[in-house]
């Protein structure tokens, strides 16, 4: 829901709410429009920094001789991989 398309959603469903039922149509409604559209933008805010620190570790990655390759993709596995493979090098370097 963080793609910009997320937030043309929450138009639509505003007027979507108010054509069908305009007798629901108060201060709650715009509220909860407005905390969708809040929530929207953290998680937009959040997904930008984690995709800028990805971009600056790849070049790090990139430019250092020793580093191996298979950690330029470790972000594209599941959570509980990325955990065993956190625990697997703490492991080899605590010995």
């Amino acid at each position: 829901m963080a793609h910009p398309a997320g937030f043309l959603i929450i138009p639509v469903y505003g007027a979507l709410w108010y054509a069908l039922d305009k007798e629901s149509w108060n201060w709650h409604s715009i509220a909860v429009l407005a905390t969708w559209f809040m929530t929207l933008i953290l998680q937009r805010s959040g997904y930008r920094d984690t995709v800028a620190i990805h971009a600056k570790l790849d070049e790090l990655l990139r430019v250092q001789g020793q580093a191996r390759n298979e950690l330029m993709s470790i972000d594209e596995k599941d959570l509980e991989e990325v955990e065993k493979r956190r625990d697997k090098e703490r492991a080899a370097v605590n010995g």
